[in-house]
């Protein structure tokens, strides 16, 4: 069977990543890059494929098997359009879009055309969130009660120096990282209904908040906590834990997301479990047993682009759907809106 031909449009950080998942796998081609800058051009050169400056001229001259969409989030609601009226299977990298309106009009172009269509929020793919919900839905755990997790990582003065719209509203780790963790906590524990957040900038006194204390509340009853700063010296990140990026360095004795339900509990990525033998034996009075799960790591990123050639030849239904990134921008939205007005927000569901 030939190879499923993949155009990639946007060759910035995240685009180069998903160039280079095509061009690693067994069953997906990269056939064009689409990107109007001009540093564009060397890693087209490099990719040994055409450059084309915008949609418009790639459907013109050429009809991949599907497109990754790794533009700007302000533009994925055109971008996306224009790719479902051609009739091509997208992927959409997270988050949907840049608001709830333009993630919304987006999910209904798609239920109109009947459009085929993946979110790329990639850690759905990684193994380790595999695993984290092969434990849960086992019954190891019991009941799930809690959950709490963490970014907490440090931003450097360049990191802001070299791009001063960091520091303002529009950015902040909310919106930049948040949207990570939200879908995350989705596979892991359910649908968020509610939401309690308070924010900080006392550290860097930047426009934008650099903390964030969130409490959330799932559908299922499971209550959480999810802690955010982009301004400490700490590991406890889904970046410096998972292993999962070589750019980042990583802390095997780190977790970032701690699991509990009525027999037991889970850190991840560490895997150390503690798990009553029975349910008789359910006491802080009792010892635990005490496990390590084993995790095989992978790309998750390569793994989402394997999905997507199997999404785009009608093997599988895409893992992320459009509903899940509209609903991870409500949830990020409803975060904001509540750090803004001190008060809970309700989210609703699916």
């Amino acid at each position: 069977m030939p190879a499923t031909r993949i155009a990639v449009a946007g060759a910035g950080y995240i685009g180069r990543d998903h160039i280079a998942a095509a061009r690693a796998s067994d069953t997906v081609e990269l056939s064009a890059i689409v990107d109007p800058a001009p540093n564009a051009a060397s890693v087209a050169a490099d990719a040994g494929v055409p450059l084309y400056p915008d949609l418009a001229a790639l459907f013109e001259r050429d009809r991949p098997d599907g497109i990754v969409l790794a533009t700007p989030n302000q533009l994925h609601l055109a971008h996306a359009s224009t790719c479902m009226d051609a009739g091509v299977p997208v992927l959409i990298e997270k988050p949907l879009a840049d608001s709830v309106a333009a993630s919304a009009a987006i999910h209904q172009a798609a239920l109109e055309r009947r459009a085929t269509v993946l979110v790329g929020h990639h850690r759905t793919h990684s193994p380790i969130m595999r695993l984290a919900r092969e434990i849960i839905d086992s019954g190891r755990l019991g009941q799930l009660v809690a959950v709490n997790g963490t970014t907490l990582l440090c931003k450097p003065d360049e990191y802001f120096e070299q791009a001063p719209w960091r520091k303002e509203p529009g950015a902040g780790p909310i919106l930049l990282n948040l949207i990570h963790e939200v879908h995350n906590l989705r596979i892991l524990c359910g649908e968020i209904v509610q939401v309690q957040a308070f924010t900080s900038n006392a550290t860097r006194g930047f426009a934008v908040e650099e903390t964030a204390a969130v409490a959330l509340r799932f559908a299922n009853g499971v209550l959480g906590t999810f802690l955010l700063s982009d301004a400490v010296g700490s590991a406890r990140s889904w970046e410096q834990t998972a292993a999962e990026n070589p750019a980042y360095p990583t802390y095997a004795d780190e977790d970032c997301y701690h699991v509990a339900g009525t027999l037991g509990s889970v850190s991840i990525p560490t895997f150390r479990l503690k798990t009553y033998a029975t349910a008789a034996d359910r006491s802080w009075w009792k010892p635990f047993e005490i496990a390590v799960a084993e995790l095989h790591r992978a790309d998750p990123i390569r793994l989402q682009m394997e999905h997507f050639g199997a999404v785009v030849r009608g093997e599988a239904a895409p893992l992320c759907t459009v509903a899940d990134g509209l609903t991870n921008v409500r949830v990020v939205e409803a975060v904001r809106e509540s750090a803004a007005t001190g008060a809970p927000v309700d989210i609703p569901t699916p």
